[in-house]
């Protein structure tokens, strides 16, 4: 944090070499990890081995080292009740929800109960972008269970129609995901059926998203595949029916869609 800090000052001291004194830069750690409260020094001058056999020995080394201590938001020690409380715009509290409980297992049954807060996002000024914003991050980091939350959420919030239209915008995402997977994996086990991996995971994913439940023999039946044709039949198909038999053998329902 002392080096950021330090970054910072330089950085402002090229912008301004007409001015003598410097701003105040105040750092802060907002802290939301899996492994309980923040334990690391605050202060820089804790991280120094002080000479003395004693405190006021060390306390007489201690004025020739670096003085700097650091703000600390453990979101971690914050009750719910705590976040919701603190002001701020309904963007910035539900981020803080989101954050505390994310890595605790407990988000999937938290997120119903914040629509009342999504519906605060959605309405104040550019509330769309924002809630996009919350809920790409949650259908990027969730596991199924946040996926599934999110998407009941989603339809509290918004009509059924700009559900679809958002639901279509991250399948588009998810297909340069899966490029980048597929080009990565690519150099380990070829191009192709890097590509090919890389587009089934999406697939899985926009099921995953939309609620349809997949059993593990299609699941390998998807990531087996090495079809492109096949992979992009299956892709269209999961961004509109509503049923994994639809998506994998087509039907009467997927071909109705396809000719409207």
């Amino acid at each position: 944090m002392l080096r950021y800090v330090v970054r910072q000052v330089e950085r402002w001291r090229q912008e301004h070499p007409e001015c003598s004194q410097l701003p105040v830069i105040l750092p802060l750690v907002m802290y939301h990890g899996p492994e309980g409260a923040w334990t690391a020094p605050r202060r820089v001058e804790d991280l120094f081995e002080l000479p003395g056999k004693n405190e006021e020995e060390r306390e007489y080394w201690r004025a020739w080292v670096p003085h700097f201590e650091y703000l600390l938001d453990d979101l971690t020690v914050e009750r719910e009740e705590a976040l919701k409380a603190r002001p701020g715009p309904p963007l910035v509290r539900l981020a803080w929800l989101v954050l505390r409980y994310g890595r605790t297992g407990e988000l999937a049954r938290k997120l119903p109960e914040w629509v009342g807060l999504f519906a605060q996002v959605q309405a104040a000024p550019e509330g769309a972008e924002h809630l996009r914003m919350v809920i790409r991050y949650l259908l990027w980091t969730g596991d199924k269970a946040v996926h599934d939350s999110t998407g009941q959420v989603l339809h509290s919030v918004l009509d059924e129609q700009r559900t679809e239209e958002w639901m279509r915008s991250y399948g588009e995402e998810l297909i340069e995901q899966g490029r980048q997977q597929g080009l990565a994996r690519g150099r380990e086990e070829g191009l192709a059926r890097g590509l090919s991996r890389g587009r089934a995971e999406s697939i899985l994913r926009i099921l995953a998203i939309r609620g349809i439940h997949v059993d593990e023999g299609a699941r390998q039946r998807i990531l087996d595949c090495t079809d492109v044709d096949t992979l992009d039949s299956w892709f269209d198909r999961a961004l509109q029916v509503t049923t994994l038999s639809e998506v994998l053998d087509g039907g009467a329902h997927a071909s109705r869609r396809k000719d409207s």
